[in-house]
């Protein structure tokens, strides 16, 4: 990941697309809060931005709406983990509206971003994103959701001795081969 964010910040063009939302100081809280394991919220809206910014810009899309929506996608400033912070319903229903309305409390939105940060947790919402931009967004996050977190899990699975037994196993399996 440490490659991945350097060569992000190497990324002039991107970078002056986003860098009044990552300069601004209640975006920057978003590195206080874990997303994904040892992602921070930050990080992980960061390089899901970049890969928005890559695929719009490769099939000519709007490219500069993507990557600031999803910069903001997940600005929400708890952690999601726990319920004291008196929000109601579960994270991944009531989060892309509180991210929104953090957002458009920062930055002007145009109709495009607004629809990329409140739909981009399509199909657990239910509403159908209206711009491609929204879709590239929703898949990106599962994308990078699922990349933060293959680590993690899988050290957890090997962790268990049934999975060890079964990895040494096959070891044995494929040398007797």
């Amino acid at each position: 990941m440490e490659n991945l964010l350097e060569r992000i910040y190497n990324d002039n063009e991107f970078i002056n697309i986003i860098k009044d939302i990552i300069e601004n100081e209640t975006v920057k809280q978003m590195k206080n809060y874990r997303q994904h394991y040892e992602t921070t919220c930050f990080d992980h809206c960061l390089i899901a931005s970049y890969y928005c910014y890559i695929y719009c810009k490769k099939f000519n899309l709007d490219y500069i709406s993507c990557s600031r929506a999803a910069m903001l996608h997940d600005l929400f400033l708890y952690d999601w983990r726990k319920r004291e912070n008196g929000r109601k319903g579960l994270h991944a229903f009531t989060h892309p509206k509180t991210a929104y309305e953090n957002a458009a409390k920062l930055f002007d939105l145009n109709n495009k971003e607004t629809d990329i940060i409140l739909k981009h947790m399509w199909p657990v919402t239910f509403a159908l994103p209206r711009y491609k931009e929204s879709y590239i967004l929703t898949f990106v996050d599962k994308y990078c959701a699922l990349n933060e977190s293959y680590q993690e899990i899988f050290n957890r699975l090997c962790q268990k001795k049934v999975f060890r037994y079964a990895y040494v196993f096959l070891c044995f399996f494929f040398i007797s081969l």
